[in-house]
């Protein structure tokens, strides 16, 4: 799905370079290398504050700890989503309200986060899933009526564009109070092991941010909030200093993949292909069919058959998570996510796709889609 070894290859002396640099330091922890990437992050998303930590699941915890949201408030989110989005607001203490998504976009449905709204909800976390930012604008006129947070998850959309009605263009992350990142080494911008960032325009909560993810102390030693021990090590922040140079070349890549996959499938009956949100840019970060009248399943094992990768995001709903199970949510609650995790189907999307890959993968898909 992924080719991680070629896109080191062709940037392997740099990275190399920079990785031993820190080594020779020894600055492990917080140095020279983290301060760098913050300022080269922050530049690139023309954003005041870019808060390195730990992980993508932290990034959102944390954000939610700055923000003061205390144990029973309600934060909405999206029921089709990796489970780390609920994840941080259960452990928290808080309470998540689940709705539906867009069938276009997979984005969630602004409609719906109207509906789900009580006296008790104080945050929205829109995911900007597969690669396209949800349509903030209305999100955000959504939260100022009623007084809410906005928490962009982008970990799926680094250096997507959205662009306003009034025609100004911001990236993904940069619109809502605050945003976490998740650098997996599978995402757009990955490192070379865990690693995270939170992202915001606010002083007050950028202070207060800083704090959270460093124990919660102000000073050395002296402790004025509970926090976390939640930092981005020296290597991987080097490593990512790096790949931010090829950030927009990589997007570059993984779209023309797509309209390589689109073109393969355009019209066909039984395959569906993305839809690009007129007001967002989709940087691709994975290209995911929706399936009509086929075994979405049978193709999965049929593809990987022929070793062709075929991935599944995502099977189970939120809302029918084990872990997640709530009287409030019964199965046909959200048709639209539930429809989604019956059909949709993720094919290989990276930066080294060439076209003798991508001529074998469309013909494999069309093999079974044609039977």
């Amino acid at each position: 799905m992924v080719d991680l070894k070629g896109q080191y290859e062709k940037i392997k002396p740099e990275i190399d370079k920079a990785i031993h640099e820190v080594i020779d330091s020894t600055a492990f922890i917080n140095g020279p290398a983290v301060k760098g990437f913050q300022a080269d992050m922050e530049k690139y998303l023309d954003v005041k504050h870019v808060i390195p930590c730990a992980n993508g699941t932290d990034a959102l915890q944390v954000a939610m700890m700055g923000l003061g949201l205390k144990p029973g408030d309600e934060v909405i989110t999206t029921s089709f989503t990796f489970i780390a989005t609920a994840e941080v607001i259960s452990l928290l203490g808080l309470t998540p309200v689940l709705v539906d998504v867009c069938p276009d976009t997979f984005n969630i449905d602004p409609e719906a986060v109207k509906r789900a709204i009580t006296p008790k909800t104080k945050a929205i976390v829109p995911v900007h899933l597969f690669g396209q930012t949800a349509d903030m604008e209305v999100l955000m006129k959504i939260a100022e009526e009623h007084n809410l947070f906005v928490i962009e998850d982008v970990c799926q959309a680094i250096g997507s564009d959205y662009t306003f009605s009034d025609g100004t263009v911001k990236k993904a992350g940069t619109i809502g109070h605050v945003a976490g990142v998740s650098f997996f080494p599978s995402k757009n911008l990955g490192c070379y092991g865990d690693g995270g960032a939170i992202f915001t325009n606010n002083d007050e909560l950028a202070e207060q941010l800083r704090v959270v993810v460093n124990h919660g102390m102000v000073v050395r030693y002296y402790h004025d909030y509970v926090g976390v021990n939640s930092r981005l090590d020296s290597i991987q922040a080097a490593v990512l200093k790096i790949k931010l140079q090829y950030l927009d070349d990589y997007a570059k890549a993984r779209q023309s993949a797509a309209a390589f996959y689109n073109k393969a499938f355009a019209n066909h009956p039984k395959l569906k292909t993305p839809v690009v949100a007129a007001n967002s840019t989709h940087v691709f970060h994975q290209y995911t069919l929706v399936t009509n009248d086929l075994d979405r399943d049978a193709m999965q094992k049929f593809l990987m058959d022929k070793r062709a990768p075929a991935m599944i995001y995502y099977p189970v709903p939120m809302h029918l998570q084990k872990a997640y199970q709530d009287p409030r949510y019964k199965e046909g609650d959200f048709p639209v996510t539930e429809d989604l995790s019956k059909r949709v189907i993720s094919l290989p999307m990276h930066t080294e796709l060439d076209e003798e890959q991508l001529e074998f993968i469309t013909s494999a898909v069309l093999e079974f889609a044609n039977k």
